[in-house]
Order: structure tokens, then C-alpha cells, then sequence
């Protein structure tokens, strides 16, 4: 009798291919992502760059570029054991990029992340791309700059994208000058409730005087 191992066999080969989509699943996990809280269009926000260390031959990422389109503004964090530069237009207003640069011994080691954030001012648009570049220390530069693929497959090196949500952000319009305002004065007492009360003074008085001459009458005739 003749004994077959196609079951064993089978199962190597899925295994095999299992662990084969591992591998190729995982750089795709590691890419350069960019985050923001509650981003809208035309508004303020931190944009929070996540960046790993991928060399194969150990090296340090020693600069991370990244382009900002149709950004008014930029601030950037202090980051220490980096320098971030801003790349301005002056003529159109507006800033190209910003790039940090690590000081020597310092970097991103392939089983680290930096994160990198700066405050900009975002345009009036519903997704902004990101193009950016990493600089290793053995003088290999990757730059993630593709854009999606037809039917929204995820190129090799991707751009960050950042979709805003929520309307374009209203120009903050002037707030109103203060108006002076005058204490508005008492109402006058109604004449009639006035004459009242002088009368009810009046009587009282009156009585009290009665009364006091009441007394002094009794106080004599005892004497």
C-alpha cells in the first residue's frame, strides 16, 4: 500500500504563504503617517508627523523634510536634539516646508519613531498631501511622495495625506466696541401714594401729641 503526503504538504505551502504576506504586509505598516486633531479647512492645527526608522543597515535617520502646500503659517515644537527650519515664500505669504536636522549622535534608529509636530494654517480644501523626505545617516534618502494608486491602492512610498472635516472656518469677524450705557434713575413715587403717606405721618403725629397731653392732665390732678 502506497501512502501519500499531499495534507502535509499543503500545509507547508500555506504556511509559507502566510508568512510570505507577513513580510510584505509589514513595511507597508511602517510608513511616515501624519495625524491632527479636529482639522478643518482654512483653520488651525498640530499636524503630528510619525516617522520610524527602517534601515536595513542600522543607520539614523538624521533629517525628515516635509513640503507644507498652500500653508499661511508654521510654528514648530521644540524637539530636543533637533533644529526645524522654515522654508518661506515671502512673495505669495505663504510656507513651502519645514525640515529638522538632528545634531550629531542623535537620530532615529530602526527600532525607534520620532514624532515631529508644528502648527500651521491650513487652506481651504477638503484633503492636503504632505510630500516628505528622510534623510539617513549612511546618506540614503527616501522620499515619500506617491500619491494613491487608480482604485485606491497604497503605493510603495506614499505621501501623508490629512483629510479636514467641517466647513471652511468663518473670517473671526471684529468684535463690537463696547457702548456705554447710563443707570437708568428711579422711577418718581406716584403723587397719590406720596399725599398717603404724608397723611398717615401726619395723624401719627397727631395721636402721639394727644396722648402725651393726656398724660400730663392725669399727672396733675394727682398732685
Amino acid at each position: 500500500m502506497r501512502y501519500t503526503h499531499r495534507a502535509p504538504a499543503r500545509a507547508l505551502l500555506t504556511l509559507a504563504a502566510a508568512g510570505a504576506a507577513l513580510l510584505t504586509a509589514a513595511p507597508a505598516s511602517a510608513h511616515v503617517h501624519v495625524d491632527a486633531d479636529d482639522a478643518h479647512p482654512g483653520g488651525t492645527a498640530v499636524l503630528t508627523f510619525r516617522v520610524p526608522g527602517e534601515s536595513e543597515k542600522g543607520a539614523l535617520t538624521t533629517q525628515f523634510s516635509v513640503a507644507l502646500p498652500n500653508v499661511a503659517s508654521a510654528r514648530t515644537e521644540l524637539m530636543p536634539g533637533w533644529t526645524a527650519r522654515l522654508d518661506r515664500d515671502s512673495a505669495a505669504g505663504t510656507v513651502r516646508s519645514v525640515t529638522w536636522t538632528a545634531a550629531p549622535q542623535v537620530g532615529i534608529s530602526p527600532e525607534q519613531f520620532g514624532l515631529f509636530r508644528v502648527s500651521v494654517t491650513l487652506p481651504n480644501q477638503d484633503d492636503v498631501s504632505f510630500p516628505a523626505t528622510q534623510t539617513y545617516s549612511d546618506g540614503t534618502v527616501v522620499r515619500w511622495d506617491q500619491p494613491p494608486l487608480p482604485g485606491g491602492g497604497e503605493p510603495e512610498y506614499p505621501a501623508p495625506e490629512l483629510s479636514l472635516t467641517g466647513a471652511p472656518e468663518a473670517a473671526h469677524a471684529p468684535a463690537p466696541a463696547p457702548q456705554a450705557t447710563t443707570a437708568a434713575a428711579p422711577a418718581a413715587e406716584p403723587a397719590g401714594r406720596a399725599d398717603n403717606g404724608a397723611r398717615w405721618l401726619a395723624g401719627g403725629a397727631l395721636a402721639l401729641a394727644a396722648v402725651a397731653v393726656a398724660v400730663a392732665l392725669i399727672g396733675r390732678r394727682r398732685a
